[in-house]
C-alpha cells in the first residue's frame, strides 16, 4: 500500500512524471535518473553506517586511523562529487538542449507570449492572431514560443511539455515545445510575482494538424 500512494503524486495534469512531449520526458528521465542515483547513494551510506557501527575497530593506531581518515575524505568528498556532477551533466546537457530552438527547426511556427501581472498576452504575429491565457498548437511538431514579461520576472511553464523558461521584462527568450498526444495541457507560472500569482494559469491545446488549420482559420475570421 505505501508504494501506490507514493507513486499516486506521478500523474495529473501538472505532473512533470506524466510528460506529453520530448522536452518533458527528457526532463522525466533525467528526474529518475537523479533519484535512482541518490538512492544507489542512500543505501550505501547506511550499509557502511550499520557496519561501522558493528564492527569491531581491533588495535588502531594513530597512523591508521589517519589513512582511514583520508580515504573517506577522497572517496566521499572528491570523487563522489565528481562522480555525481558527471553524470549529471550527461544526461542534463541532453535534456536541456531538447528544450532549446534547434537550427534544424525551419519554419516553425511562432507564438509571442508577455506575462502581465497576473494574465498571459498570447499573439501568433505571422499570422496576426490575438489571445489570453491560451495557447494552440499542432501536434507531433515543434513550436517556438517567444516569451518576454511586461513588469516583473514570471516565468512560463507546462509541466507535460517542457521546462521552465523565465520572462524577464525587456528581453525575449525561445522555447521549443511540442506535444506528442492532442489534449489540453495545464500551463502556471513559476515565478513568484505577486499577490495574484497563485492564478496565474493558462492552458495549451494541441490539436491534429488538420484541426489546427481549420482552428487557424476560425481564429483568423473572429479576429476580422
Amino acid at each position: 500500500m505505501f508504494i501506490p500512494m507514493l507513486l499516486s503524486g506521478c500523474g495529473g495534469p501538472l505532473s512533470t512524471l506524466d510528460p506529453a512531449g520530448p522536452a518533458a520526458a527528457s526532463a522525466a528521465w533525467l528526474w529518475w535518473a537523479m533519484f535512482a542515483f541518490a538512492t544507489v547513494v542512500l543505501i550505501v551510506v547506511v550499509a557502511l553506517w550499520l557496519y561501522a557501527m558493528r564492527r569491531d575497530p581491533g588495535d588502531v593506531t594513530d597512523e591508521s586511523a589517519q589513512r582511514v581518515q583520508n580515504r573517506w575524505i577522497v572517496g566521499g568528498g572528491f570523487v563522489l562529487p565528481l562522480v555525481s556532477i558527471t553524470a549529471l551533466l550527461a544526461f542534463g546537457i541532453p535534456a536541456g538542449h531538447n528544450m532549446m530552438p534547434l537550427a534544424s527547426d525551419e519554419d516553425v511556427l511562432r507564438i509571442d507570449v508577455t506575462a502581465h501581472r497576473w494574465w498571459w498576452e498570447v499573439s501568433y504575429p505571422e499570422e496576426g492572431i490575438a489571445l489570453n491565457n491560451e495557447l494552440h498548437i499542432p501536434v507531433g511538431v515543434p513550436v517556438h514560443v517567444h516569451v518576454t514579461s511586461e513588469d516583473v520576472i514570471h516565468s512560463f511553464w507546462v509541466p507535460r511539455l517542457a521546462g521552465k523558461l523565465d520572462a524577464i521584462p525587456g528581453r525575449t527568450n525561445v522555447l521549443r515545445l511540442q506535444a506528442d498526444e492532442t489534449g489540453i495541457f495545464q500551463g502556471k507560472c513559476a515565478e513568484f510575482c505577486g499577490a495574484g500569482h497563485a492564478h496565474m494559469d493558462f492552458t495549451v491545446e494541441a490539436h491534429p494538424q488538420d484541426d489546427f488549420d481549420d482552428w487557424l482559420e476560425e481564429a483568423l475570421q473572429s479576429n476580422d
